[in-house]
């Protein structure tokens, strides 16, 4: 059985995440961190009669950094997976790019915290912007002498789940779960890469229409926050597609085979990984992963068989994400 742990679980991915994870079968032990509420939020799905046993956790005194880091260190100790969407949500007008200082300041606290307790657990990052932070918990692995490449994910399963959905919108499918559509690059805005000409089954969509479904896929967190008028971003959908990685990834270090997903990973470091580094240019790239027992298994180039609409689509994502990239290196260094 399995200890999750969720970082930043009482915020507004957080606890609808929660409540999908307390409902995972596999799950044994659920742990819940976060800076306020978490014993309230554990309290109230443990009435839920499913396996796993929740537990709450918050710094005990916030003016005693050392009582602090030992309630974070009792939450995350003997965890295997932890997944973090801590941090601040989007407003109207504000890219994932305009929360880069506060929340990658706490999510290289949170990493410096998983290095020191649960090293070996796998370690999936929602908090944004992903195309940085990943990057910044790479480095602060590295510098405590324990990153594995096979263990830290960047979750994009929301940009694949919208294009799912709005493919099957267009095609009239009406189970968008029954398409397989590989989005690629990063996760914001014009890094996030939809390879349309590979959905399984085969779609035909082209011209205009191809031009306002790529926009739509790649700007749909502006369409969320736009609808909640200032009150909230992509909640309820990150969470669904964070649990939905989160589950695969589980399932797949059960022993289950054949589950492939794609993430924002740490291409030189994986199997098939260092071609497409060569391809793209970029360190950290989302594309399809074959996951296994020790993590991410196998990166599968999709790249290559990317036609010329998708081919100018990449030379813009190859752009921006590399400086993306840099910034969360340089960050984390500091």
């Amino acid at each position: 059985m399995v200890k999750a742990v969720v970082a930043g679980a009482s915020g507004g991915i957080g606890q609808p995440l929660s409540l999908l994870l307390k409902t995972c079968p596999l799950i044994s032990e659920l742990s819940l961190y976060d800076v306020v509420n978490t014993p309230g939020v554990a309290a109230d799905l443990s009435h839920i009669s499913s396996p796993a046993v929740v537990k709450g956790y918050v710094p005990t005194d916030f003016k005693d950094a050392a009582q602090s880091a030992a309630s974070m260190k009792e939450a995350f100790t003997g965890a295997d997976i932890i997944i973090i969407p801590a941090g601040v949500p989007r407003k109207p007008g504000m890219t994932r790019d305009d929360l880069f200082k506060i929340n990658a300041g706490i999510v290289k606290g949170l990493i410096t915290a998983v290095a020191e307790t649960c090293p070996k657990a796998f370690i999936l990052i929602i908090s944004n912007p992903v195309n940085s932070t990943v990057p910044i918990a790479a480095e602060v692995l590295k510098a405590k002498g324990v990153f594995d490449p096979k263990r830290l994910f960047g979750v994009t399963t929301l940009d694949v789940v919208r294009a799912e959905t709005f493919v099957a919108g267009i095609v009239g499918e009406k189970n968008p779960g029954k398409l397989t559509i590989p989005v690629i690059g990063g996760h914001s805005g014009e890094t996030i890469v939809p390879l349309i000409s590979q959905a399984k089954p085969s779609v035909n969509i082209a011209g205009e229409e191809l031009d306002k479904l790529t926009y739509r896929i790649q700007f749909g967190g502006d369409e969320v926050v736009k609808a909640k008028d200032g009150a909230g971003s992509a909640t309820l959908s990150m969470a669904y597609a964070g649990y939905r990685f989160a589950e695969k990834v589980i399932k797949a270090v059960s022993g289950e085979s054949g589950i492939v997903e794609p993430s924002f990973v740490y291409l030189p470091g994986i199997e098939g990984g260092e071609e497409i580094h060569k391809l793209t240019g970029c360190d950290f790239f989302s594309v399809p992963i074959e996951l296994g027992p020790s993590g991410a298994q196998k990166a599968i180039n999709v790249v290559k068989s990317a036609n010329d609409y998708e081919k100018k689509l990449l030379e813009a994502c190859y752009k921006g994400l590399n400086g993306n990239i840099a910034k969360g290196v340089e960050f984390a260094r500091a």
